[in-house]
């Protein structure tokens, strides 16, 4: 995947931030970044690193991975296997819990597959 100019990615956090209804400080105070940096960061000016973008993907409860793909950090087929990956290993610890009946295991899977949208 080619990397995306400092631009979108800003474009891409400010649409987010606007979605999760943060105002730019609340934004910034809840990724622990300056209200200015966050500001430069959003109009292209500056490009923050791995780090900042994993504070700002909590706050606003996206994955890191996502930020990392629009910051050109990361590639999208990578991504979507770490995703994939992740997803598995929902499925494996909920299967593996011997505290849950197997028609619980079912349940809880039916459940976790309807939420992410996945159809069988």
């Amino acid at each position: 995947m080619a990397s995306l100019g400092v631009e979108d990615l800003g474009a891409f956090l400010r649409e987010q931030r606007q979605q999760a209804k943060l105002s730019l400080r609340q934004l910034a105070d809840a990724a622990g970044v300056s209200n200015p940096y966050l500001s430069q960061i959003e109009r292209g000016l500056r490009r923050p690193s791995a780090e900042i973008l994993q504070q700002l993907a909590k706050a606003l409860r996206i994955s890191a991975e996502t930020l990392y793909v629009q910051a050109g950090f990361l590639d999208e087929r990578v991504r979507n296997e770490a995703e994939e990956a992740q997803r598995v290993g929902v499925r494996e610890a909920i299967l593996a819990d011997p505290d849950l009946s197997d028609r619980q295991k079912e349940a809880l899977l039916q459940i976790y597959a309807s939420f992410r949208g996945e159809r069988d």
